[in-house]
């Protein structure tokens, strides 16, 4: 990877949606071989995927809500469950297995805290836990989808 494999992440990270014609404008390289660093990258993994951000509020999914889970079984089984149960959840958008004191974090977004109840009900019904405990998010002050470059090892 190099400097301009790099700029076309950036431009990519801002807006998914630009060709590799503009990118190519954009980079001072040509439309052809800057498509085909943008193929590599992708064959590569390094771009998973391509998506539109949606509007949370737009949509009535304007509640944030951060859950922090412990368990006090660490069974593969219990785990498998917990995959399959959180999987089949829509309004869970992230899971995170944690150190220290809670074993996950999970980022659940709904209209209000009556959804989050149910969706909460969900959850417990399907798997046991020893504690689970919620935040409701009062403001996003930075909310990214865009990975920092500057620590990317260059050719």
């Amino acid at each position: 990877m190099d400097k301009l494999d790099a700029r076309i992440l950036e431009l990519l990270q801002g807006d998914g949606a630009l060709t590799a014609a503009e990118i190519a404008e954009r980079i001072g390289l040509s439309k052809a071989p800057c498509w085909r660093r943008i193929q590599k990258l992708q064959q590569d993994g390094v771009i998973r995927r391509t998506v539109a951000l949606l509007d949370a509020h737009s949509l009535n999914v304007g509640t944030t809500v951060f859950v922090t889970l412990k368990t006090g079984n660490h069974s593969e089984a219990w785990f498998e469950k917990f995959v399959r149960a959180v999987r089949d959840i829509p309004e869970v958008t992230e899971i995170h297995r944690m150190s220290g004191d809670v074993d996950y974090l999970i980022r659940i977004v709904v209209p209000d805290i009556d959804a989050y109840d149910a969706v909460y009900k969900r959850l417990i019904s399907a798997v046991e836990f020893q504690d689970v405990s919620a935040s409701f998010a009062l403001e996003t002050i930075k909310y990214t989808t865009a990975l920092p470059l500057d620590y990317l090892k260059l050719d």
